[in-house]
């Protein structure tokens, strides 16, 4: 039961008082703080242009599935790569927070008119390099700190080469998009992408490897490039072969095409006792009677009834007919 007991009028003002007191308080702190206030008009900037880049975080999560056979036959190991959520900054902001010595290949997006920069730290570029001629891919051997060597600069090529031919499946469900090497260059200072001040969109991809640290790899797109389809970007439902990918069809198809089954013919089923069975010996001459027709028999499965006869030299088999399957020889 509420307790019935009222408050004394002391007790009333208190109150009062103290909510007076907090008010006030308020009031003064309002008048009396500097608040720095900017006005924003929503929709203004670029960033919001892609909404929450939901199409591309897509097309980087297959590009992950795909681009695992590029590093397998060099590491001899199947790799982990996962994607990062893009982010959004100036390329001035992205190269202060690379390193100077990079890999970085630009490559030209004809049907956007546009470009895109592969960007690989050198010390993966050292352990792609030491795997792929026989060493081991646990650790890398040594930190590239000057240039490349001939070596490295082939296997930056293979990858290249790799990497844009997976992005490019990655983009098809999306648009057709196809990626052609313009240059490549090893430093941060000489990369002719885009101004300092442009907006780009960074795709971060980590690479995780068994008894090795993890390494990071990103593609960098220019806002500018991908503001044509802006609205397939944002769009939730890209094309109606999103998750169609006929190269797995087609390997999954030929593995189970190519599954080997055992095939026997059934000529006769005699029997046979126990004390004929134990008086055999080898010339011995074991009589059977055979049915007109000849079981064939699949895994053990009665399939066809067939024909015994001979093909040139070669005993063969006609198949007459298809026998039903029942619940027992399913």
């Amino acid at each position: 039961m509420a307790s019935s007991k009222k408050l004394t009028s002391d007790e009333v003002n208190a109150l009062i008082d103290g909510l007076g007191d907090d008010s006030s308080s308020a009031s003064m702190g309002d008048d009396d703080g500097h608040v720095d206030v900017r006005p924003f008009s929503f929709g203004s900037d670029d960033l919001s242009l892609l909404g929450d880049y939901y199409a591309l975080r897509m097309i980087n999560e297959r590009f992950c599935r795909f681009a695992r056979s590029v590093f397998l036959p060099m590491l001899r190991i199947q790799p982990r790569i996962s994607s990062f959520p893009p982010e959004v900054k100036t390329f001035d902001d992205y190269t202060s927070s690379a390193e100077s010595f990079m890999s970085l290949t630009t490559s030209r997006m004809e049907e956007l008119r546009g470009s895109s920069l592969l960007v690989v730290a050198p010390a993966f570029i050292s352990l792609l390099t030491n795997s792929y001629y026989g060493g081991t891919a646990v650790r890398s051997l040594r930190r590239s700190t000057g240039e490349f060597t001939a070596t490295e600069q082939r296997v930056i090529e293979i990858v290249t080469e790799g990497l844009m031919s997976s992005m490019q499946m990655a983009w098809r469900d999306l648009t057709p998009v196809s990626f052609s090497v313009q240059g490549h260059e090893e430093n941060m200072q000489f990369a002719s992408f885009v101004d300092n001040s442009e907006t780009v969109i960074v795709c971060t991809f980590l690479v995780q490897l068994p008894g090795s640290e993890p390494a990071t790899f990103d593609i960098v797109y220019p806002l500018q490039t991908l503001k044509p389809i802006a609205t397939l970007l944002r769009s939730r439902v890209q094309s109606e072969f999103v998750d169609d990918d006929m190269s797995w069809r087609q390997k999954l198809e030929r593995a189970i095409l190519n599954i080997p089954l055992m095939v026997t013919a059934e000529l006769a089923k005699p029997k046979v006792s126990m004390r004929n069975l134990l008086r055999l010996q080898s010339g011995d001459t074991f009589p059977i009677q055979l049915a007109d027709g000849v079981k064939v028999l699949v895994e053990g499965k009665d399939i066809f009834n067939a024909e015994l006869g001979q093909v040139g030299p070669q005993a063969a088999l006609h198949l007459r007919k298809r026998i039903k399957a029942n619940k027992d020889n399913v």
